[in-house]
């Protein structure tokens, strides 16, 4: 989506989730809007339109319709700077304070509430200060639902928490049921403030797996340093790094050596070494030496802002779970309202001697039940919280659909070089010719290959260690499935597989190796053979072993190697099924043969390098990228990218995925279970109105507490 038809709005002080479901709701409705998407964790309404003329209508009007819902909440135009200094203390430090003194102020009153109320219970019936301080209790404590009740219903706002607890309380009052009414309004307040802690330490918690961004750079001019923004280091310049701190944008050691701790990208314990010609991102933390490095990426281009950038959209692509609970409070809320006044109005005109004050009684107990804030707000977080648990395990999910599709994951198909095998090439084995040379067919090789940035390519390049002058290399092509083509010195170079031999009528050996084998004509004339290496990653097999006990029927494995390597390779690893010596196109073939055996509901997984697999990332339910930690082509092609090389990260994705969906499951079942079991004791009369502010505030702090188990990793 491009940059001119999006616009991100930052609603601080919201606190009703509820209210922010209505808000996501009506923004998407109106006209000119192609998506909207409220992220409740992060207070972020992300706006999408069909074309640039209308942002500034639709902005105008989803601001119109925020301040009606919430007229409390300050609307801001979210510009994404990355600036953690800056955005603390220019967006939200002002905000917290604010926030801060009306929790002190809203506090302070339920405290001299609750006083006056516990005064009334050593006071005797018939004493005539007791309707008066219950009045006062009722006030102090109630004064702000019953305010912005008031306002709602002027603006035509009903069916929220607040005009429904001050419907359910007024009507206890009219039918004098005073002690029940302060009663009730008091709880249903300290359920509030609770529940409002829990919230915000949820939000707290999920930010810190996530808050990875760096502070600032020390930028060398000269034989000074100065401590500036990230975002004002440009490519090129040197910056270096001190013990303790983080790397604050992409690029190469060109002195110093030192321990990078990585878990807060790659979810590694183990440091990883890094010296003079390592690669460093934005986001490492530097343990040990003093690092100077020259930046290869502006800020916003760096890793960092991209994991960033895609953490922070992921709530905009929903769950199925998240989906419907939008769209069951839509209709649940005014049905149970609806239901309530003919509870109140019906039986006592069909009922003989019912009497109405009891009716009504029961139908402000329907009221108070009827808010789903428990799932509005548990739902999406232990959503959000999965995939803030999966970040900190250094596995990036899109958005909580993908998370939500892993547990219906029945195959799983991998990419072999890069993904199962470490993709470090190294030349074990050079045949030349009786009418050539060994040295001379590796230089053609290594000349021919130069312009290539395959692992098998670049590992013949390494191989040949000798300067390779570009200017002697003319009509380079790159044979996708075959291999490379190019003129060297006038000489024209072929060097691929076999199938690039047989399709230039080129005869040559037959060898049955393990290793990849790169056949090689100069001139039409096969000149001999190269065979690379790789080997197999460490915990591929255990990858392998795991993904079967979790109960993943099918594993399949693609490559465009040959068959005996493939092979053997499968038998090494337990894979089900394997294909060898594929194109590109003929691996989307296998994936389109598979699907015919699936059902709709099971998914299919591809794990690549999200380089090269571009297609099938695309084509199947979940793409996986394998090892994307810095690579553009895995964050845009895939929906889930792996920071490290390891295959069994996509294990610890799956069970992240299984625990996300059982907790969310358990809050849906428990608040509807309760509440429906509510609704029904209390139009029999068997359930009080205590009973009934817990099925609201209640039942919705208990699932926002169930939520936060989805960020204990330590499990997974």
């Amino acid at each position: 989506m491009a940059e001119n038809t999006k616009k991100e709005l930052l609603l601080e002080g919201l606190c009703c989730a509820n209210c922010a479901a209505k808000i996501e709701t009506r923004v998407k409705d109106l006209p000119g809007v192609n998506n909207a998407s409220m992220n409740f964790v992060n207070k972020v309404l992300t706006i999408e339109v069909d074309i640039p003329e209308n942002i500034s209508n639709v902005m105008g009007m989803s601001k119109q319709i925020i301040n009606r819902i919430e007229p409390d909440v300050i609307v801001k135009e979210r510009v994404k700077n990355y600036k953690k200094v800056e955005s603390k203390q220019d967006i939200h430090i002002n905000q917290t304070f604010i926030d801060r003194l009306k929790e002190k102020k809203d506090l302070l009153l339920i405290i001299l509430g609750a006083i006056i109320y516990l005064i009334t219970f050593f006071l005797s019936n018939g004493s005539n200060i007791k309707l008066p301080l219950y009045i006062i209790a009722f006030l102090l404590i109630g004064s702000e639902v019953l305010v912005k009740s008031f306002k709602n219903i002027l603006k035509g706002e009903l069916f929220d928490e607040n005009f429904l607890m001050s419907i359910a309380s007024i009507g206890a009052l009219a039918i004098k049921q005073y002690p029940e009414a302060v009663g009730v309004m008091l709880f249903y307040q300290v359920g509030e403030f609770l529940q409002g802690i829990a919230v915000n330490h949820s939000r707290k918690s999920i930010s810190a797996l996530m808050d990875i961004k760096p502070d600032f750079a020390n930028l060398k001019i000269g034989t000074d340093l100065k401590k500036v923004d990230p975002n004002d280091v440009n490519v090129g310049d040197i910056i270096i790094i001190k013990p303790g701190e983080k790397v604050p944008l992409d690029g190469n050691v060109i002195d110093g050596k030192s321990l990078m701790n990585t878990s807060n990208l790659t979810g590694e314990s183990v440091p990883r070494e890094v010296e003079v010609g390592s690669t460093v991102l934005s986001g490492f933390i530097n343990t040990t030496g003093l690092l100077t490095v020259k930046v290869e990426k502006v800020f916003g281009e760096s890793s960092i802002a991209k994991i960033l950038e895609l953490t922070e959209n992921a709530s905009s692509k929903k769950a199925n779970a998240e989906n419907f609970i939008t769209k069951f409070a839509r209709y649940y809320t005014p049905i149970v309202t609806f239901s309530a006044l003919a509870l109140a109005f019906i039986p006592p005109l069909i009922i003989p001697g019912a009497a109405f004050s009891s009716w009504l009684y029961r139908a402000l107990i329907f009221l108070v039940i009827s808010c789903p804030c428990a799932l509005v707000i548990s739902v999406p977080l232990g959503f959000f919280g999965g995939i803030g648990a999966a970040s900190k395990k250094g596995i990036l999910v899109k958005g909580s659909n993908y998370l939500e599709a892993l547990n219906d994951a029945s195959i799983v198909v991998f990419d072999k070089t890069g993904t199962l095998t470490k993709g470090v090439f190294n030349v074990t084995e050079i045949f030349a010719n009786t009418k050539f040379d060994k040295n001379a067919l590796l230089q053609y090789t290594a000349f021919a290959e130069s312009y290539s940035n395959h692992p098998i390519a670049t590992s013949i390049v390494k191989y040949y260690n000798m300067p390779i002058d570009t200017n002697n290399i003319s009509n380079y092509t790159e044979l996708s499935g075959y291999g490379v083509s190019a003129d060297v010195n006038g000489k024209n170079i072929l060097a691929g597989n076999s199938k690039l031999m047989d399709n230039n009528n080129i005869q040559h050996i037959n060898i049955d190796s393990f290793g990849t084998i790169i056949h090689v004509a100069i001139d039409k004339v096969y000149a001999g053979y190269i065979i690379i290496s790789d080997e197999i990653k460490d915990d591929s097999k255990v990858a392998i072993k795991e993904l079967k006990k979790i109960g993943i029927k099918k594993i399949v494995m693609l490559t465009g190697d040959n068959k005996k390597v493939a092979t053997i390779i499968a038998e090494k690893l337990g894979i089900d099924e394997v294909y060898s010596e594929l194109l590109p196109q003929q691996k989307v073939e296998i994936l389109e043969s598979l699907y015919t055996n699936m059902s709709n509901k099971e998914k299919l997984l591809f794990v690549g390098d999200g380089v090269n697999d571009a297609p099938v990332l695309s084509r199947a339910d979940i793409g996986v990228a394998m090892g994307g930690l810095g690579s553009d082509a895995a964050i845009e092609a895939s929906d889930i990218v792996i920071m490290n090389d390891e295959p069994s990260k996509l294990v610890t994705a799956l069970k992240i995925a299984s625990r996300t969906k059982h907790i969310v499951v358990q809050n849906i079942v428990f608040a509807l279970s309760i509440k429906i079991i509510l609704l029904v004791f209390g139009a029999l009369g068997f359930a009080t109105m205590w009973e009934a502010v817990f099925g609201d505030v209640g039942v919705a702090l208990i699932a926002v507490l169930n939520s936060m188990r989805v960020l204990n990793v330590k499990k997974i």
